[in-house]
């Protein structure tokens, strides 16, 4: 069943020169209990994607056109005040930075009653067990005691699993998790994905994992969308992409993942475009190596090609 669905989404930003498109067309879906991971180098529209889903843009940006459906309701039509029911409590939030997610000010219980009594509606008593329960399904230690405790007292890691409590404590049915090992250490990074994968098949989740990190995805998503300058350029099941990459920009992804058994460390040469850029064609073509005439000329659309959608003109 298809929980969330995004289709033809446009996205722009009104910035100092003009109008400026960032978001092109883009669609994807998720079903419940799945994984969807959206991968690509920075700027590529990652975030943007994603944070339209809970309606937290920049006031600059304009949605210009498209339908994001959850449950069957397009979120786009929806007051902000009837959005503030949705975030949190129905799609939650891991921020890219554990480290700036947490109110420095208020102890980690302080933060998760709120987040419980706003949600949830309880009080007293009842909102302090499920704040407790909460954090001991993301397996702090010593929970009741680490109500007390201020963010500044916990590691990154720490932090991450109380922000994942905030999730948890809401009852959210989808977690979008942008860059959720960014600054933590290889050890706690494992820890944390691993926590995620547990919480998402026990509670029946869906998880949409924003990254750059190829071998989290290859560990732990169902489905994968390769994004660049605003466009999916491919999207398939894993399996699929790693097994069979069909776009030139997914080829050299897989290609620049450090290779234990080489000292070569390969590169894609040249840089993502800026949204100031305006390219003609396809935004991939100044660093392709397979570029053709037509790909100079002639931004391709997303086509079905065997078990995958892919934008390019290879595939014609």
């Amino acid at each position: 069943m298809k929980i969330l669905e995004v289709k033809n989404l446009n996205i722009g930003f009104n910035l100092s020169d003009g109008y400026r498109q960032a978001i092109h067309n883009v669609s994807f879906s998720l079903e419940k209990g799945e994984t969807l991971a959206i991968v690509g180098e920075s700027g590529c529209g990652k975030t943007v994607s994603s944070m339209s889903v809970l309606r937290l843009l920049p006031d600059n940006a304009v949605l210009q056109s498209g339908e994001i459906l959850f449950e069957g309701e397009n979120l786009l039509e929806l007051s902000q005040k009837q959005m503030q029911k949705i975030r949190g409590k129905k799609i939650a939030l891991i921020p890219q930075d554990p480290m700036t997610s947490l109110n420095p000010l208020y102890t980690i219980g302080n933060q998760l009653l709120e987040v419980i009594e706003l949600h949830q509606g309880l009080t007293g008593k009842e909102a302090f067990d499920a704040a407790v329960q909460s954090l001991e399904k993301v397996k702090i230690p010593d929970a009741k005691d680490k109500m007390k405790a201020y963010p500044h007292e916990f590691s990154g890691g720490m932090k991450q699993r109380v922000i994942i409590a905030m999730a948890l404590a809401c009852k959210a049915e989808i977690i979008i998790a942008d860059e959720p090992t960014t600054a933590l250490d290889v050890t706690v990074q494992a820890q944390i994905m691993e926590l995620l994968a547990e919480i998402k098949s026990k509670y029946n989740l869906s998880l949409i994992l924003i990254t750059h990190d190829l071998g989290l995805v290859a560990q732990n998503a169902d489905k994968i969308a390769v994004m660049y300058a605003g466009r999916i350029v491919e999207y398939s099941s894993v399996r699929q992409l790693f097994n069979n990459p069909k776009h030139p920009y997914t080829q050299a992804l897989l290609n620049v993942v450090p290779d234990i058994n080489t000292d070569n460390i390969k590169t894609i040469e040249g840089h993502p475009p800026a949204i100031t850029d305006d390219i003609a064609g396809c935004p991939f073509h100044p660093r392709c190596t397979m570029c053709m005439e037509i790909c100079t000329k002639i931004d391709p659309c997303l086509k079905k090609v065997s078990e995958t959608m892919v934008a390019c003109h290879l595939h014609d």
